[in-house]
C-alpha cells in the first residue's frame, strides 16, 4: 500500500469511527472504549496511584449512613465506643458520612504501615469482588500488619468463611480510598446485572 492509499485508508477509518452513524460504527466505538479503558487508562491509573485497583465501584450498601450523622451515630455508638472510637474521633475520619451503593471510589496504594484506624480500605476476600470497609483496629504481629474493618452500616465486623474482616493481613490490602464519585458505579452494576440475565 503506497502512502496515498494509506492516508486515504486512515481518513476513511477515522470517518467511520467518529462520523458514521451506523450500528456497526456504534459497536466498534464501544469495543474501542472498552479496550482503551481496560488496557490503557486503567493500568495507567494503577501505575500513577500505586495500586492494581485504582478504581472500584461500591456494589453493596454496607457503608451507607441513615439520616444525619447524629442519628446514624445513635444506632452505632455502643459498638464504636467498645473499640475506643468516639463520635469526635469518627467525625475526623475521611468519608465520615459513609458512601452509597453505586458510588465510584478512587484508591491510592498506601503501605500497610501507613494505614490507621478510620481509613477506608479495599481488600481481597474469598468473594469475587474486593471489599471496601473502614479500619476499626490495627496491630502488628511478627513484623506484619493486620487490620479489622467494619462496614459503617453493618452491626458488626463480618466473620464468615468468605469474608473474615477481623484478621486482614497486609497481603490482602489493595489500597486506601481517597476520593468518591457519586453514583457513577451504577454503570458497572447495571452492566453486570445485564450480563447475568443474558447468561441465564
Amino acid at each position: 500500500m503506497n502512502k496515498k492509499k494509506f492516508k486515504a485508508f486512515l481518513k476513511k477509518t477515522w470517518w467511520f469511527i467518529w462520523e458514521d452513524d451506523s450500528v456497526l460504527s456504534w459497536i466498534v466505538n464501544i469495543i474501542l472504549a472498552f479496550v482503551l479503558i481496560k488496557f490503557i487508562v486503567y493500568p495507567g491509573l494503577g501505575l500513577l496511584l500505586s495500586t492494581s485497583y485504582p478504581i472500584v465501584a461500591v456494589v453493596s450498601s454496607s457503608m451507607e449512613h441513615d439520616g444525619s450523622f447524629d442519628s446514624w451515630w445513635g444506632t452505632q455508638e455502643t459498638w464504636y465506643t467498645d473499640y475506643n472510637i468516639s463520635s469526635e474521633q469518627f467525625s475526623s475520619f475521611d468519608f465520615r458520612h459513609g458512601f452509597n451503593k453505586g458510588d465510584i471510589m478512587i484508591l491510592y496504594g498506601k503501605k500497610s504501615k501507613d494505614i490507621k484506624v478510620g481509613d477506608v480500605i479495599v481488600f481481597r476476600s474469598k468473594r469475587p469482588d474486593p471489599i471496601i470497609h473502614r479500619v476499626v483496629k490495627g496491630w502488628k504481629l511478627d513484623g506484619k500488619h493486620y487490620f479489622q474493618t467494619k462496614g459503617d452500616h453493618n452491626s458488626d465486623s463480618i466473620r464468615s468463611f468468605t469474608l473474615d474482616e477481623v484478621n486482614i493481613s497486609e497481603e490482602r490490602l489493595l489500597g486506601k480510598a481517597v476520593f468518591r464519585v457519586p453514583l457513577l458505579g451504577y454503570v458497572k452494576i447495571w452492566f453486570v446485572e445485564l450480563i447475568k440475565l443474558v447468561v441465564k
